[in-house]
């Protein structure tokens, strides 16, 4: 409840700030948008999906089990549904749907989503690095404005910094940084568990695959509007890094998605006004996408499995 009521609190606070010819923008916008870009998107994020249910398949198969593809679709979409409603439950819901019709124990099916989180998880870090590495330009030229005796100081602290922080984090008994620790092993653990596996680099391609669509489902829609149509690839990460993270403070990005999205977006020349613009068309059209296919799949799979 309360991530909902935040989003809410966001857009009404952050939209209340807009004049009425801003306002009146944003629906002119909306209402003249080239909605075959929107299709396009749609096209890209059905083929991620897609793409997720099989690349489960490898992660399935050596504890022997081979569900059907139908069902492993039908399972991931569902997924997305409930964590409309309950942020992270689709998790569950996912790994109960398989254990009711393809008599995968919860906690097998459970531990295998875990496992495939985490090659998500490394994949987001992988585009955050090439943000950053294609902004290395903005950084020195931040350095290069400084004096000096500044950078001296500015990277001798940062460094020390760095060097008591990492000793610390390290070495603490603190609850929190031992949970990060944790965190950072497993990941480096699920990576390496990858190439353990016995299709391991088909499983490598559809991890690429579904971020390479996730990108461009973000990609082809700022060609639904002018002011977002020449937008450089530094910018489109940039704003689908600051969407990702709007996904995961809200229901599926409720409120928040449009202004996180916006607020990159200004950083490259976009005014609020098509920045909103943007990021309802493209939150808006992939809600819309999960509750139609989550939606359709929750009534089918009883229907599909109707021997269970």
């Amino acid at each position: 409840m309360f991530p909902i009521l935040l989003g809410a609190v966001l857009i009404w606070y952050y939209l209340g700030k807009f004049s009425d010819n801003q306002i009146d923008q944003i629906i002119y916008d909306l209402k003249n948008a080239n909605y075959s870009w929107i299709m396009l998107s749609l096209v890209f994020g059905a083929l991620s999906h897609l793409s997720r249910a099989y690349r489960w398949h490898f992660m399935l198969e050596p504890i022997g089990y081979k569900p059907r593809f139908a069902n492993s679709v039908m399972a991931v979409l569902v997924a997305y549904l409930l964590n409309l409603v309950v942020p992270r439950s689709g998790e569950i819901g996912r790994a109960a749907t398989m254990s009711k019709y393809e008599d995968i124990p919860f906690e097998k099916g459970f531990g295998t989503i875990v496992a495939e989180r985490v090659s998500d998880v490394i994949m987001l870090l992988l585009i955050l690095g090439v943000v950053f590495f294609l902004q290395t330009d903005l950084i020195l030229d931040y350095f290069s404005d400084t004096d000096p005796v500044q950078k001296i100081i500015l990277l001798s602290v940062l460094l020390i910094a760095s060097f008591v922080g990492f000793r610390l984090f390290k070495k603490s008994k603190n609850p929190i940084l031992i949970k990060i620790r944790t965190f950072i092993k497993g990941l480096i653990e699920g990576m390496s568990s990858v190439f353990k596996m016995k299709k391991k680099w088909p499983f490598v391609f559809h991890t690429f695959f579904i971020w390479a669509m996730y990108v461009l489902m973000f990609w082809v829609v700022t060609f639904t509007i002018p002011e977002t149509s020449n937008l450089s690839f530094e910018a489109i990460l940039v704003g689908f890094i600051a969407g990702a993270i709007a996904m995961s403070i809200t229901n599926g990005g409720f409120g928040a998605y449009p202004v996180f999205v916006a607020q990159a977006l200004v950083l490259y020349g976009i005014n609020q006004e098509s920045g909103t613009s943007f990021g309802l068309l493209m939150w808006a059209s992939q809600t819309l996408m999960v509750l139609t296919f989550g939606g359709l799949s929750f009534l089918m799979l009883p229907i599909y499995n109707k021997e269970k």
